[in-house]
């Protein structure tokens, strides 16, 4: 089974478009919201050197923002990363 993970922040356009993607995929995620969470923000933070959301973690490997998830649908990658 694909493992999803997403870290987002609830008043985050691209955090919504990107769930919104994987929604309509039919796939299940985690989601780990980052509102008022310093300590998480910091841990991601560390873990990607990046301090944008979302960040999408596909069977653990950083996939990268709601652009990325974009960028892999149109180039018909993603589905098989999340064995659709």
């Amino acid at each position: 089974m694909t493992k999803i993970k997403i870290y987002s922040k609830t008043s985050c356009p691209a955090c919504v478009m990107a769930k919104d993607i994987l929604d309509k995929k039919g796939v299940r995620y985690e989601e780990i919201i980052l509102d008022n969470k310093p300590e998480e923000t910091q841990e991601l933070m560390e873990r990607t050197g990046m301090r944008t959301v979302p960040q999408i973690f596909i069977n653990n490997e950083l996939i990268g923002g709601c652009s990325d998830l974009i960028d892999l649908d149109k180039q018909k990658k993603l589905d098989p990363l999340l064995q659709v």
